[in-house]
Formats: C-alpha cells, sequence, structure tokens
C-alpha cells in the first residue's frame, strides 16, 4: 500500500509517499481501507516534535512511521475477539493510539472506531472524532447568559466549539487571524479578535468561560480576562504554558475564586457520538477548506500547522 511516511522529526519536507507492506490486525484490532483522514494539530506537532510532549514514547525519533488519526473508510479485515464490525462496515473514529491514518490502510483499536452514519460521507466523518470531542467537552458548561471565548476558533475544533456554544445560548468570542474573521461570523460568533491586533487577557471583556486551542500567555493574563467564578481551559499550547497552568495557575485561580486548568479530553465514540448526531440532524455544521491527495500531505499538514486552514483539511489516499 502506498503511506505517508517519516523517520526523523522536522518539517513537511522530511515526508515522503512510500510503498510500505500492508499491517494486519491483530487481536482486538480492525484494519480499515481508508477512505478518509482528517488533519489536526495533534499532527503537525507529531510531524516536527514540538512542544515536547509530542515525543512522548519516542524522545529522538517518531514511534510510529506515519501520522493521521482522525480515519473513516470501510473494514477489510478483523482480528480475533473483534465482535462489533465485520468486512465491509463503514466506520470512523480517533485511531490515536496507532496512527496511520495517511496511507491506503490502517489498522486501529475495536475500541477507537464506531460505525458510519449513513447521513455524512468519509470526508466529513473524519472531522468529528478528535475535534469533535474536544469541541464538546470544552464547551461543557456554556449556557444562556454565559460569555465564552475562543481563543484559535478558526480551526477544526475550534469551528465546532463556537456552534456547540452557541446553540447553549452563550454570548461567544472567537479568536484567530484576520484572514479567519469572517468565517467565524458565518459560524454564529457574536464577536471575533484579530489575534495580532489585539490582545483578548487586555480588553475590559470578562468571559465566563474560556477555550484555548493555543495557549501561551502568562496564566496571570488569563486569570485577569475571566470573570469571578470564570473557568479557563487549555487544550494544547507551549509546555511551559501548560505547566505554568497547571501550577501557578490553578492556585492563582483558587486563590480570586476563578479556575484555570488543563482540559484532559476523553477520547473514544462515546465522547464524539453526540455531535455525530447534531451534524446529521443539521444542527451544527461540517467545514471542510480542502480535501488533499497522499502527495499533498505535507502542504496540507503546513496548512493546518500555519493556522492558515478554515476549519478542517481532509486526505484521500485514492
Amino acid at each position: 500500500m502506498k503511506a505517508v511516511v517519516y523517520e526523523r522529526y522536522g518539517g513537511p519536507d522530511v515526508l515522503r509517499v512510500e510503498d510500505v507492506p500492508t499491517p494486519s490486525p491483530a487481536a482486538g484490532q480492525v484494519l480499515v481501507k481508508v477512505a478518509a483522514t482528517s488533519i489536526n494539530l495533534s499532527d503537525w506537532e507529531g510531524l516536527r516534535g514540538s512542544p515536547f510532549y509530542a515525543r512522548l514514547g519516542g524522545l529522538r525519533a517518531p514511534r510510529r512511521p506515519t501520522l493521521g488519526s482522525d480515519i473513516a473508510g470501510l473494514v477489510e479485515a478483523v482480528g480475533g475477539g473483534v465482535t462489533r464490525f465485520q468486512p465491509g462496515d463503514e466506520v470512523y473514529g480517533d485511531n490515536l493510539q496507532l496512527m496511520g491514518g495517511f496511507a491506503q490502510y490502517a489498522v486501529a483499536p475495536e475500541s477507537a472506531l464506531a460505525h458510519k452514519p449513513p447521513a455524512l460521507n468519509f470526508a466529513e466523518a473524519s472531522t468529528i472524532p478528535q475535534a469533535g470531542s474536544i469541541a464538546l467537552q470544552g464547551t461543557a458548561g456554556a449556557a444562556r447568559g454565559l460569555r465564552v471565548l475562543i481563543n484559535g476558533a478558526g480551526g477544526g475544533s475550534g469551528s465546532f466549539a463556537i456552534q456547540l456554544a452557541k446553540r447553549l445560548g452563550a454570548h461567544v468570542t472567537g479568536v484567530d487571524n484576520a484572514d479567519k474573521l469572517e468565517f467565524m461570523r458565518t459560524l454564529g460568533a457574536d464577536q471575533v479578535i484579530d489575534y495580532r491586533r489585539d490582545d483578548f487577557t487586555r480588553s475590559h471583556e470578562a468571559y465566563d468561560l474560556i477555550l484555548d486551542l493555543v495557549a501561551h500567555r502568562s496564566v496571570f493574563a488569563y486569570r485577569r480576562a475571566l470573570a469571578p467564578g470564570g473557568r479557563y481551559r487549555c487544550v494544547g499550547g507551549s509546555v511551559r504554558a501548560l505547566l505554568r497552568v497547571l501550577t501557578i495557575g490553578a492556585a492563582a485561580g483558587m486563590v480570586t475564586g476563578r479556575s484555570l486548568g488543563v482540559l484532559v479530553v476523553k477520547p473514544g465514540p462515546a465522547h464524539f457520538q453526540s455531535l455525530t448526531d447534531l451534524c446529521v440532524a443539521g444542527q451544527v455544521g461540517i467545514h471542510i477548506d480542502r480535501i488533499c491527495t497522499l502527495d499533498e500531505v505535507p502542504d496540507g499538514l503546513a496548512q493546518v500547522g500555519e493556522g492558515r486552514a478554515l476549519g478542517k483539511v481532509v486526505v484521500t489516499p485514492t
């Protein structure tokens, strides 16, 4: 089969398309003929090996030679003990444990996959698992009358998070670069901020909930942006910022009646199925910026990693 592989951390130039052996499913695993894989920021981090937590399991070289976790496709074969799927089933899920989605076939644990609803095509289904889980868990607690800010709102998780927070009745502020301001408005954001021009932590607004998808500021800046009783949660960002949130931020927040912490995202179908249901019902939209071939994966990864994608970028191996 053809796959996009890499042997060392670096930029998109370290990637290449090669012919590699098709994997076989072990016990509890499913072999999926990949129809689509969406690109996440975690893929960009895994390519570069930065922040440092992206190197867990592979300090000097990548643990997995092929990136891509959010897969959708057809079950080709199943390993021993698999009972929920059989060859020919249409499935989708977040294969973060084994990766391998930028290829024609990928092996995934049975527990990571769900049956794809007929109402969604493979490209649409592939956008949901990881980004949807982050958006659902990151906006939990949003409600009518509350002010919610989403930093990095024009990307994959952010585009879902804006819509989810609006459905719950919150006043939503989206923060991203200038090229994404109109896109965030179309998603339902009540207010948009270009982070290159304005620092949301220095405005006169105070937010009840901040979901930060690109954390890098001081914890005291985040605390300043929170209303009394407010909650700040970050997903991703620099190691320095995350450590400060976990230590200094947690203590500083408690003193002032605010909550600052890292969002520990729970993976698996149980944590993205409700978003899938909303997408099928037409209550939340799926926004695909672009569909790439395997040869175009390096450019697609750069588009996501450099913050140029409006919503999701999807790879189709064939």
